[in-house]
């Protein structure tokens, strides 16, 4: 039923590519700069901040690549819509970020919440069949 309309398959492959390759490139930043990474952890008062940096890393590049794979995507667009959201609360509070630092963390939240709604989007198709994918997983 869905993606019937003339290149709208194509769209949504090209809308998976850009949103999990973005979030997979995201992860494997923390891999390549995980000193600033966990420093920042560490500021935020999370608990085993280097842990949490490694292990998003890991959860960002994995699901992002299941997502332009079209591979079990309920599995990887939830854990991404989770970890989006909580990431936009703990770790870009900006309603308690010093005066200087609160639009940088507003900015930095709205992008993250954004990118937890692509997920979400992405979570609701997951039934679907989706164009141009592995197919692997339930559907």
């Amino acid at each position: 039923m869905a993606f019937k309309s003339a290149g709208a398959a194509e769209l949504f492959l090209l809308a998976r590519v850009l949103f999990g390759g973005i979030l997979a490139f995201m992860g494997l930043n923390h891999f390549m700069n995980p000193d600033g990474m966990i420093g920042y952890a560490q500021a935020k008062g999370l608990p085993a901040p280097a842990a949490a940096v490694y292990g998003s890393g890991g959860l960002l590049v994995f699901s992002g690549l299941l997502v332009v794979l079209g591979a079990y995507v309920a599995v990887a667009a939830g854990a991404l819509a989770t970890f989006l959201l909580v990431t936009a609360v703990t770790m870009h509070d900006f309603w308690a970020a010093p005066e200087d630092q609160q639009q940088d963390e507003m900015t930095q939240f709205l992008k993250t919440v954004a990118m937890a709604a692509g997920a979400i989007v992405l979570l609701a198709l997951a039934g679907t069949a989706w164009p141009y994918s592995v197919g692997a997983g339930p559907v």
